[in-house]
């Protein structure tokens, strides 16, 4: 990695601050990805600049070719760590574009809400958790990213299912799903009949007390014109009122597929003839004088 990254910063030199510089590139990466203390973690540059005690332009080359590498993901709010750093493995790119497009708005979420928003896709009989965003809740909430948690019994991943065919939900999720709690579906019959309560509520996915005792959440599906490739939502304890706030979620979803996903505007309709009645020729006007002649004529037989 170190051979890729062109640093003009020679060994021992200082900062501005006075303290030495770590001797080695290796040192100096370890530094700025130790400046990420969670997954979840979002740096400026400013900041990694401030917690590392390396230069601005020395931080900034470094960030940059990780970001390359994939050691860490650069978002419109900062740096955070990427799909190497995170061990998602099997997305790759994907996993990355739809991070970074949803990010905004699970920050939307969580602060208008103060519940934990998360990202997922469908990995296998699981969901993988792409991101967490939380405040004093989160330690709670028994999730990380790069994590993974049984599809059946979590709104994420009942809302991803919802949109899959039945015949495939059934090879994905085994014939007696396993139970996590009193409260987890465990009958496929009954699943196939939440999903389909989950189409009718246009993808809206709850779940309470199902993969843990004490949380409830709600989901929605990020949905492509092939199908769905993840889904956010948002979680509180048994008590949160996550159907107040299923129509942000359901937002956040839809704003971030047509972000990933834009759709090309309509043609114009073509302008058609109009059926007025085509309007009839205008009628001469004719003088008094003219009209007098006219009659005159006519009585003297001059139009015999």
């Amino acid at each position: 990695m170190s051979a890729q990254v062109v640093e003009s910063v020679p060994e021992g030199a200082t900062t501005a601050a006075g303290r030495d510089l770590p001797p080695s590139m290796v040192e100096r990466m370890s530094l700025i990805l130790d400046a990420f203390e969670s997954p979840a973690a979002r740096l400026t540059l400013e900041q990694v600049s401030r917690a590392t005690h390396l230069p601005r332009s020395t931080a900034h080359r470094i960030l940059d070719q990780l970001v390359r590498l994939e050691w860490l993901a650069h978002t419109s709010f900062g740096f955070s760590l990427g799909p190497r750093s995170l061990g998602l493995g099997g997305g790759g790119r994907a996993d990355t574009e739809l991070r970074e497009a949803a990010a905004p708005y699970l920050h939307e979420l969580q602060v208008r809400t103060g519940l934990v928003a998360h990202l997922a896709v469908l990995d296998g009989p699981d969901v993988r958790y792409l991101d967490k965003i939380g405040g004093r809740f989160a330690v709670r909430v028994p999730s990380r990213v790069g994590g993974h948690a049984a599809a059946h019994a979590t709104a994420l991943g009942k809302a991803i299912l919802a949109w899959l065919p039945a015949e495939r939900v059934d090879e994905i999720v085994e014939a007696r799903p396993a139970r996590l709690t009193r409260s987890t579906i465990t009958d496929l019959v009954l699943l196939h009949q939440e999903l389909h309560r989950i189409r009718g509520r246009h993808g809206v996915a709850y779940e309470r007390g199902e993969a843990h005792p004490d949380i409830a959440c709600v989901a929605a599906a990020i949905r492509s014109p092939e199908g769905a490739v993840g889904a956010v939502s948002l979680v509180g304890d048994l008590r949160a009122p996550v159907e107040r706030v299923a129509p942000l979620v359901l937002r956040a979803a839809r704003q971030t597929a047509a972000d990933l996903f834009p759709q090309p505007e309509p043609a114009p309709a073509p302008v058609r003839p109009s059926r007025a009645a085509t309007p009839a020729p205008a009628q001469p006007t004719w003088s008094a004088a003219t009209m007098e002649r006219l009659v005159a004529d006519a009585a003297s037989g001059a139009w015999s």
